[in-house]
């Protein structure tokens, strides 16, 4: 079982199993972050489907480029017919043939990443005053739904390998050790500035159907049979109905950023 998430490959690599899907379903991550990032060329750790690199591409200048690396080719495949550059690798394997950039970023993805292994190489392709920042989207799941999808994913999963109910985030706590771990990984690789915290809170309100429509890209139920699948979003959506049929999710973007001395 591996003890880090970038051990875990398989999970890591699941998204691409409809990334229509993902793309449709996942946020994008707040104007203020993103105009945060400076620079004329942007390399994108893990761009998934391109939400990032699309959002980096639009918010930079005319001449900005974003190139993505990304280890899934159907979730690759899929950015790059929205027009983005991207390279299939994991990170930590990715070869940037003498290349360097003003930015390196990675929207929900670090985690995935080696943190020290990470931090090294995003050290070696950043030039000089280049910004290094990962970020996630952490949220407040309604008790009453956590709840729902932990008792039935226990029954879809009887021994399941991790906690369902931390599957779905209840706010920023369960996300303290991977940002504690990216912090922790800047500092080994002893070539950038002390790593600081940004914090952007924002909410959404979602009717049953949205939530029922992002839920299956969550990485805990990417491999799940489609009977086992099934039965948990029926469960979601009762609990969504007897809450009226939409609920508000209060969200906070946390970026891990430094520079590169």
């Amino acid at each position: 079982m591996p003890t880090q998430p970038h051990q875990a490959r398989r999970m890591a690599e699941s998204f691409g199993v409809d990334p229509e899907r993902y793309d449709r379903t996942r946020p994008a991550y707040p104007d203020e972050l993103i105009s945060r990032i400076a620079g004329d060329s942007v390399l994108d750790v893990g761009c998934g489907t391109g939400t990032a690199a699309r959002q980096l591409r639009r918010a930079g200048t005319a001449g900005r480029t974003v190139l993505g690396v990304e280890p899934d080719e159907r979730m690759a495949a899929f950015a790059r017919r929205a027009g983005l550059a991207v390279e299939v690798a994991t990170f930590e394997d990715w070869a940037p043939a003498g290349r360097t950039f003003d930015a390196v970023t990675a929207g929900t993805a670090w985690h995935w990443v080696d943190p020290v292994a990470g931090a090294v190489k995003a050290a070696e392709v950043l030039r000089t005053g280049g910004r290094f920042a990962a970020f996630w989207h952490t949220f407040q799941t309604p008790p009453a739904l956590a709840d729902a999808f932990a008792d039935a994913f226990r029954a879809a999963v009887p021994d399941p390998p991790f906690d369902p109910r931390g599957a779905v985030a209840q706010g920023p706590d369960p996300y303290r050790p991977i940002l504690d771990r990216t912090a922790g990984g800047i500092r080994a690789a002893g070539a950038f500035g002390e790593p600081e915290e940004w914090r952007f809170a924002w909410a959404r309100t979602y009717t049953r159907d949205e939530w029922l429509d992002q839920l299956p890209t969550s990485g805990a139920l990417t491999h799940l049979p489609p009977e086992a699948l099934a039965g948990i979003l029926a469960a979601v959506g009762t609990a969504i109905d007897a809450m009226g049929g939409a609920f508000t999710l209060p969200y906070a973007t946390i970026a891990v950023t430094a520079i590169r001395r």
